[in-house]
């Protein structure tokens, strides 16, 4: 099969399909690409892969709670793959935390990695030259879809996402802590990717079709921070 331009194996039995992690933000790209994995059946999704700033327990750029973070993948199922980088990390650091992880990957037999990424060249590439040196392959589900349209698919699949990290040299920052709906895209200023695929804004997920039961979450503070501004959710 091809998924995004990357070809897997075609499956020939259950236990003979690629064991696949997605790579999961916590947000909506990797949640609908896990979707699409799901409901097209011709892979074995085994877990999702996430980098955890140890420093504040959160995810990665997205500033998400480890705790949610947990409670999505018991929504979904799945084990978490954990890789825990220290704020600041330099890049020997965090190439050597994915370079243990991956190993163990390869150790349970998994090939493939996922990625929700949407059309930014520069990032696929990045992305397929460190799996190379992995030994894990790539695989781009939702690659190409054309932003507003697949903004559109998310929300009317019943997707639910809150705007947790915001841009404000790109977007207002006043949209953050916002639900990523129809309301939302219409707020969206001309030039703004409706999936934030420019860095305009990072989601997380309390709600896919796909979770056994919705993530109840309560709103935090607003902070700007590092030239971002983040909105907190805590589970309620």
């Amino acid at each position: 099969m091809t998924l995004g331009g990357s070809s897997t194996p075609a499956p020939t039995g259950g236990t003979d399909r690629p064991r696949v992690v997605v790579s999961w933000s916590s947000g909506k790209d990797s949640a609908f690409a896990l979707g699409e994995l799901l409901r097209a059946g011709a892979v074995d999704v085994v877990g999702l892969l996430t980098t955890i700033t140890e420093t504040f327990s959160r995810v990665s750029m997205h500033g998400v709670r480890e705790s949610i973070l947990d409670a999505q993948a018991a929504a979904v199922g799945l084990p978490l793959y954990k890789v825990r980088i220290p704020f600041p990390c330099p890049n020997p650091v965090y190439e050597a935390r994915m370079a243990g992880v991956t190993r163990q990957l390869r150790s349970e037999s998994v090939t493939h990695v996922a990625f929700g990424d949407l059309f930014l060249e520069d990032i696929r590439a990045y992305r397929e030259e460190k799996m190379r040196a992995s030994g894990l392959s790539p695989i781009f589900p939702i690659w190409g879809r054309p932003t507003r349209e697949l903004a559109l698919e998310m929300i009317d699949g019943g997707l639910e996402a809150t705007l947790v990290c915001v841009d404000p040299r790109k977007i207002p920052a006043s949209l953050a802590g916002r639900r990523f709906d129809r309301s939302l895209l219409a707020d969206l200023p001309d030039g703004a990717d409706p999936c934030g695929e420019n860095g305009e804004f990072h989601t997380c997920v309390t709600r896919a079709p796909f979770f056994a039961h919705p993530i109840r979450v309560r709103p935090g503070p607003v902070v700007a921070r590092d030239g971002f501004v983040f909105a907190d959710l805590d589970l309620e």
